[in-house]
C-alpha cells in the first residue's frame, strides 16, 4: 500500500485547483451526452462499495458517506442499499423512500449530489420462479419511485435468477422492459451491471439490452466482472474457472452505457498501475467509445480498513490513463 501515498500528493494538487462551487445536479439528458472526455475535465463519481469493510465491521456510519466521499473530493456519490439495515417493521416502500429522503439530506448537507442508486435488496428479476420475480419487480419500481422523488438519474439492477441462458435472456428482457416503461414516465435510467454468472458474458448482456431496446434502458459497465463460471457454480465465491475477456467485454458494453462505468480497483503496483486491470487500455476504450459521463471509482481490496488511499489511487489511474489514451 505505501505505494500509493507516491501518488496522492499530485492529485490533491490537481483536487486543489478546482473552484469549490457546487455545480448544479445532473439531468438525465446531460449525464447521457455523447461528447468525449476531456482529459482535463474528467467527471468522476464514488461507488459506496468502496467503504463497504470499514462499514460492515462496525467502523463507519454508512450515513457518513456523503460527507466521507466530499472530504476526498467528489461531488457525485453512488449508494448502496444492501449497506443499511432494512427496518422490517414496516413496508418495504416505506423503507426505500425513508432510506432515500435520509440520503438526500445527507447530500445537501455535505455538497454532492446522486449518481447511482445500486439494488441488492430488492429480489432477482431473473428469479426462475414466477411470483418471486413479480415481486422483484414490484420492489425495484419503489426504488425507481425513491429516486424520482429524491433526484437520482438512475439505478443499477443485477439480471440474477436463471442460470440457463434461454429462460434467463427472456426473463431479463421481461423485466427489463417493464421497469424501463415504468422509469421513463420518472425519467429516471435503468442500468443493469454485469455482476455475475450469465451477466458476465458481454454478449449475453448486449441481446439483453438490444432486444429491449429503450433509450432509458442501458448497461453499467464494470472493469472488473468478468468471471462466468465459478467453481460449483457458486455465484460469489472460489476459483474463477471461465473468464470472460475483460477489455472485448467493456468495449461491446460500452454501446449501452449510459452516463456511467465502474472503475473497480483492488491492487497497485510500484507504478501505481492496478495489478489486474490494464486502465490505460480501458481509459483508450473509454474515449474511442465517446463516453463522456462519469466514471465511478469503486475500490474493493479487502484488507484496508480505510479505504481513503485506494480510492485516491484509483482516481489519479484513471487520470494517467486518459492523458495516455489517444
Amino acid at each position: 500500500m505505501k505505494n500509493i501515498f507516491i501518488l496522492l500528493f499530485s492529485l490533491t494538487t490537481l483536487m486543489a485547483c478546482k473552484n469549490g462551487k457546487e455545480e448544479p445536479a445532473e439531468t438525465l439528458e446531460t449525464v447521457v451526452s455523447n461528447d468525449t472526455i476531456p482529459t482535463n475535465d474528467v467527471k468522476f463519481s464514488l461507488a459506496q462499495w468502496s467503504f463497504h469493510l470499514p462499514i460492515q465491521k462496525g467502523l463507519m456510519d454508512p450515513m457518513d458517506f456523503a460527507k466521507r466521499s466530499k472530504d476526498l473530493g467528489f461531488d457525485m456519490i453512488e449508494y448502496v442499499d444492501q449497506l443499511y439495515p432494512k427496518d422490517t417493521t414496516i413496508p418495504y416502500e416505506d423503507w426505500v423512500m425513508n432510506l432515500a429522503n435520509e440520503w438526500k439530506i445527507k447530500n445537501d448537507s455535505a455538497g454532492v449530489s446522486f449518481g447511482l442508486i445500486m439494488i441488492d435488496t430488492a429480489g432477482e428479476l431473473a428469479d426462475p420462479d414466477e411470483k418471486k420475480r413479480q415481486e422483484s419487480i414490484k420492489k425495484h419500481k419503489n426504488w425507481i419511485d425513491a429516486a424520482a422523488a429524491v433526484g437520482s438519474p438512475a439505478i443499477r439492477v443485477n439480471l440474477f435468477g436463471f442460470t440457463e441462458l434461454e429462460p434467463w435472456h427472456n426473463a431479463s428482457v421481461a423485466a427489463l422492459k417493464e421497469l424501463g416503461a415504468y422509469a421513463a414516465e420518472k425519467n429516471i435510467m435503468i442500468l443493469p451491471e454485469n455482476h455475475a454468472q450469465l451477466s458476465n458474458n458481454a454478449d449475453y448482456m448486449v441481446a439483453v439490452i438490444d432486444e429491449v431496446n429503450m433509450p432509458n434502458v442501458g448497461v453499467l459497465p464494470d472493469f472488473g466482472n468478468f468471471c462466468v463460471l465459478r467453481e460449483k457454480s457458486n455465484r460469489w465465491n472460489g476459483p474463477c474457472l471461465e473468464e470472460y475477456d475483460r477489455y472485448e467485454g467493456i468495449a461491446k458494453l460500452m454501446k449501452h452505457a449510459k452516463g456511467f462505468v465502474s472503475a473497480k480497483s483492488q491492487n497497485f503496483d510500484e507504478n501505481g498501475d492496478e495489478t489486474k486491470i490494464d486502465y490505460y487500455k480501458m481509459m483508450q476504450i473509454l474515449k474511442d467509445a465517446g463516453f463522456s459521463g462519469y466514471i465511478g471509482v469503486e475500490y474493493e481490496n479487502e484488507e484496508y480498513e480505510d479505504p481513503s488511499e485506494g480510492i485516491m489511487a484509483t482516481k489519479n489511474l484513471v487520470i494517467k490513463g486518459l492523458e495516455k489514451a489517444n
